[in-house]
């Protein structure tokens, strides 16, 4: 995959920190995911093609805060977006970290899998997979990667979750480390999780969706109802099924503008709750 451009909007202190950690996207492995064997899993449907070289505007930074990441944008205020099952070198996702970056964000996307996005071939079980990818594990090494965000100046952060990325994002939001969420076909969370969140939260669901089904959704919205000092938005969105804002079919018309809708309705949460026209403290080293 050829290497990406860094945008020259990007302020000193960030272009230390890249100059320093920067990774050719040349050198990492190149991944084939087939669907697994066993019980059907609507989250592991229509996999992406990892090895797609895409048009992409950021970088791959090798030490984020611990963790290997995809950054694009410069802004003060912050968006981490954590990946599904299938990783952070997805091309959609990071087409995705690329337009919210436009919008007036620093988009990072870390690799929260370490490398090892499920795959058929690893002859193990999804549910053995599982069993040592943590989304709550996941949550607390993104707060180490937060932390180096912010003191690289980035003032607020948000957190935008798809799938097992959306437990990623929740648990996150049960602490003091970020402003607001959005989840999208979320996996692994539950009505309990809601009664925790301390954040702002929208979550898009799809009318489809087996992994969070419509039912599902609805009884997080109950649940978030009766906690009045919590924001939220939900949003079922019809006829289509899980995977719909990140691996969505590009040939189909109605799934895009669907996406597109999406990350719309992200964005504009996003804009509700963060400052992203502020850039002063970033030129602070």
């Amino acid at each position: 995959m050829a290497a990406a451009t860094v945008r020259s909007t990007l302020p000193p202190c960030l272009l230390l920190l890249l100059s320093t950690a920067l990774a050719s996207a040349a050198t990492a492995p190149r991944l084939v995911l087939l669907a697994p064997s066993g019980p059907h899993t609507p989250c592991l449907d229509n996999p992406p093609n990892l090895t797609a070289a895409g048009d992409e505007a950021g970088e791959l930074v090798r030490d984020l805060g611990g963790l290997q990441a995809y950054v694009t944008g410069s802004r003060s205020s912050a968006i981490v977006l954590a990946s599904d099952y299938f990783g952070f070198q997805a091309p959609k996702l990071r087409k995705i970290a690329d337009q919210v970056a436009d919008d007036g964000y620093l988009v990072v996307v870390p690799d929260l899998l370490h490398g090892d996005p499920f795959r058929d071939e690893a002859k193990i079980s999804f549910q053995d997979w599982l069993k040592t990818h943590s989304p709550v594990e996941a949550a607390e090494k993104t707060k180490v990667l937060i932390t180096a965000l912010k003191k690289q100046g980035a003032s607020e952060v948000g957190v935008g979750g798809y799938c097992w990325g959306a437990k990623v994002a929740v648990e996150l939001s049960k602490s003091e480390e970020i402003q607001v969420i959005v989840i999208s076909h979320p996996s692994l969370v539950t009505v309990d999780d809601m009664k925790e969140v301390k954040h702002p939260i929208e979550i898009l669901g799809g009318e489809l969706d087996q992994a969070s089904p419509p039912p599902i959704v609805h009884q997080f919205e109950q649940t978030l109802d009766q906690n009045n000092k919590i924001d939220h938005f939900v949003k079922i969105f019809p006829g289509v099924a899980h995977g719909f804002a990140c691996r969505y079919n590009a040939s189909d018309a109605f799934a895009v503008k669907t996406a597109e809708e999406a990350r719309a309705d992200m964005l504009s949460w996003f804009d509700k709750y963060l400052k992203k026209h502020q850039e002063s403290s970033l030129h602070e080293s």
